[in-house]
């Protein structure tokens, strides 16, 4: 398997100058862990994560260095620690120069960079421009989908995913982090939704589109303002009889 037939196509993106309030607040109303960061013409050039908020001088989390520590270090560290933590734009805390892959990476690649450069997530592109991203979860949900013992996905399986995947987005109830995964024909639906309502038209949109012989839904509700999450009814009657 290779990247797009498992990447989340709807990245949510800032710009540098974006404040990291609003970043952090983005981050909770969408239920993402990351953020890609893109120049006023589109181009990649940085990606902001939860790890980048947690050493914070509003929470008092700031680093503390011992004297001997900081005089090893140096005042540089000091000053790049200072500007982490104090920082109001998102360019002053993001991961410049991310590690990215391309849509047609292997698998087994995109695992390999991922151990090897200690990150989450990889932002796919097509030249400078961020057309996906691939992330621990969308592995996870590639995992579950083979431990199904469902074929290799095809391209007229590849075709069935894009078409799905543009019915859903145009819509405002469109579940957020959406991934499919078909194969042969069968659809597995994955991602985040805050009204119950919005499951039934993800199944019906992923119904209409020509060649979907089965829907299974692996949506998560998540209720916006505690936090509470529930699995998808599919998933809990699984859950049971396991």
């Amino acid at each position: 398997m290779r990247a797009h037939q498992i990447m989340t196509r709807s990245v949510i993106s800032v710009t540098p100058d974006t404040s990291i309030v609003e970043a952090a607040n983005i981050m909770l109303k969408r239920h993402v862990s990351g953020l890609t960061v893109v120049d006023d013409r589109g181009k990649l050039v940085g990606v902001v994560s939860e790890g980048d908020f947690i050493r914070r001088s509003e929470i008092g989390t700031g680093r503390k260095r011992g004297r001997w520590l900081s005089f090893i270090l140096g005042p540089g560290t000091s000053a790049s620690d200072f500007v982490h933590e104090h920082g109001r734009k998102v360019s002053e805390v993001m991961t410049t120069s991310p590690v990215t892959i391309t849509e047609d990476t292997a698998l087994a690649e995109i695992v390999e960079l991922m151990e090897r450069n200690n990150v989450k997530r990889l932002p796919v592109v097509r030249g400078d421009k961020v057309v996906g991203i691939v992330s621990r979860a969308n592995l996870l949900q590639a995992v579950a989908g083979l431990a199904r013992e469902v074929p290799d996905p095809t391209a007229d399986d590849d075709h069935i995913r894009s078409r799905i995947i543009d019915a859903m987005e145009k819509h405002d109830w469109c579940p957020f982090g959406l991934n499919v995964i078909v194969r042969d024909g069968i659809v597995h639906l994955s991602g985040v939704i805050t009204e119950e309502r919005s499951r039934q038209a993800a199944v019906v949109a992923a119904e209409n589109v020509e060649g979907v012989k089965k829907v299974h839904d692996h949506l998560c509700w998540v209720d916006t303002m505690s936090g509470v999450y529930l699995n998808s009814p599919e998933d809990d009657e699984l859950a049971k009889a396991s």
